[in-house]
């Protein structure tokens, strides 16, 4: 993929609903891009009236068109269909994600656009994959558990991966054969519209998939709290993962899937390997999208004997990025989203600072980057369980440093009071690596890695603070069902 042109990228504005773009008289909102922070769009905040249509048409229109009582196979082909298209489009899809978000061209063409479709196709197979049970009773009765959708999905995403985290919550919930309406993140509102666009060309039927633009607030409240809403699928941070659990229960009740904020700790040993490639690894994983990831390992907790060589080499390695545009092809580095987190890393920072940490590397914004908001990657020592960098998630390049002298110790490091969404486990000790990985309160423990796969059949999901149900797996699609429970006497 080569350089684009930001300002010839073309944008459709409005919100989609019922199978094309359709303007609302709300609040205008700007949007400013994260590598120069220039504004580039306005979009017109849906309000609960543009919300209430989009929800009604959804319902009106899987029971209309038959989409949730049609065989699962036609799901699965249609939404199979989809990722073709969405393959096909690649180019443009990978610019509207490039030019609004954090993630660099070559991210998006060769990582967002490819992993989006092949989670589509994941679900796809799974429409008729997985079914009811029947359970044995007396002779004279039959017992089964029969999955039906739950009707209409509300499903709000982040701004950090906006395609990806569209697929993940669209892919289960319309093979499962419910309808959805989206609302993507007003900071990235583009590429998610563009999806639902591909998905009526594939075939799903018009109003099946709506997406709604606008804030938390206004758009976001509408949406969790509209009846004909009967689940909610949200991912993002833990405070508004909490507020959400609250308006869905004083509204009617409903289930919610909340994969929410992290505090992930790399737990490393003495005996893990050679440190070049430890730090590699342990770099990777707080520097990805520059730390704006809810799985981030930013926290390292690392035994004494190896410490000293791994954070020389993470000394070293924090020096090696360089910051650009995320339009050109040569950029690895990539913003923070804008000023407001940029601040928000910054303040942390100098908390951490405040309350006795040592910076080793980094710890400012990177000079001559114009009004983008790029950050040095940063490494924290010299902090203790009640600093600020170790209890609060930061979301930017920030790692914290904390050594250990056994396995007791480590694991009272890596508990944390309100996150337990990942950890890491690096050691060669595989009897080690299972006590770990069961004592761990994190809903995924990688070890010796620390990144995902493409194997879509592994769900993520947090413990405690972080959320509960699962996103990807045959879980993310079984929780897109409700179960009804039949007794028959013959």
């Amino acid at each position: 993929m080569s350089d684009f042109d930001p300002d010839k990228v073309r944008l459709s504005t409005g919100h989609f609903i019922n199978g094309q773009f359709v303007s609302a008289s709300g609040k205008t909102m700007g949007i400013k891009r994260p590598s120069d922070g220039q504004h580039y769009a306005d979009i017109n905040e849906a309000g609960a009236e543009t919300v209430g249509e989009a929800v009604s048409l959804a319902e009106d229109a899987r029971i209309r068109s038959g989409w949730s009582s049609c065989s699962p196979r036609e799901r699965g082909a249609a939404i199979s269909r989809w990722a073709d298209l969405i393959d096909a489009d690649k180019d443009y899809l990978a610019q509207l994600e490039a030019v609004g978000s954090t993630r660099p061209i070559t991210d998006t063409i060769n990582i967002e656009v490819p992993f989006t479709a092949a989670a589509l196709r994941f679900y796809a197979e799974c429409a008729d994959k997985y079914s009811g049970d029947v359970f044995p009773t007396q002779n004279s009765s039959l017992g089964m558990l029969v999955p039906e959708p739950y009707g209409v999905i509300g499903a709000i995403t982040p701004w950090n991966f906006p395609l990806s985290m569209a697929s993940w919550k669209c892919g289960p919930a319309l093979a499962a054969g419910n309808a959805v309406v989206l609302k993507p993140s007003e900071l990235t509102p583009f590429s998610t519209a563009r999806l639902a666009e591909l998905g009526v060309q594939a075939g799903i039927p018009p109003g099946v998939l709506n997406v709604v633009q606008g804030g938390g607030q206004v758009t976001g409240n509408a949406l969790v709290t509209h009846p004909l809403v009967r689940k909610v699928s949200f991912t993002g941070s833990t405070a508004t993962g909490a507020a959400i659990m609250s308006q869905a229960a004083l509204q009617g009740t409903k289930p919610v899937t909340l994969e929410l904020g992290g505090k992930s700790p790399q737990l490393v040993f003495d005996d893990a390997g050679d440190a070049d490639e430890i730090a590699e690894r342990l770099f990777l994983g707080f520097t990805v999208n520059a730390g704006q990831a809810c799985v981030s390992g930013t926290r390292l907790i690392i035994q004494k004997g190896i410490a000293e060589r791994v954070i020389e080499k993470l000394i070293a390695l924090c020096k090696t990025p360089l910051p650009g545009m995320t339009w050109q092809a040569a950029t690895r580095y990539c913003p923070l989203i804008d000023q407001r987190q940029g601040e928000k890393v910054a303040t942390i920072i100098a908390q951490s600072v405040a309350q006795g940490a040592s910076i080793l590397a980094g710890g400012q914004r990177y000079e001559n980057t114009a009004q983008g908001w790029f950050w040095q990657p940063t490494l924290l020592a010299n902090v203790n369980q009640d600093n600020v960098a170790i209890q609060e998630e930061i979301f930017g390049p920030v790692l914290t440093i904390q050594t250990f002298s056994d396995e007791e110790e480590a694991l009272a490091l890596a508990q944390h009071r309100v996150f337990g969404l990942c950890a890491g486990v690096h050691t060669l000790n595989m009897p080690r690596a299972m006590r770990l990985m069961k004592a761990l309160d994190s809903g995924t423990v990688w070890i010796n890695r620390y990144r995902r796969t493409w194997d879509f059949i592994i769900p993520t999901g947090g413990f405690q603070g972080s959320g509960f149900g699962k996103d990807l797996g045959r879980q993310a699609f079984e929780s897109c069902q409700r179960y009804k429970s039949v007794l028959i006497d013959f």
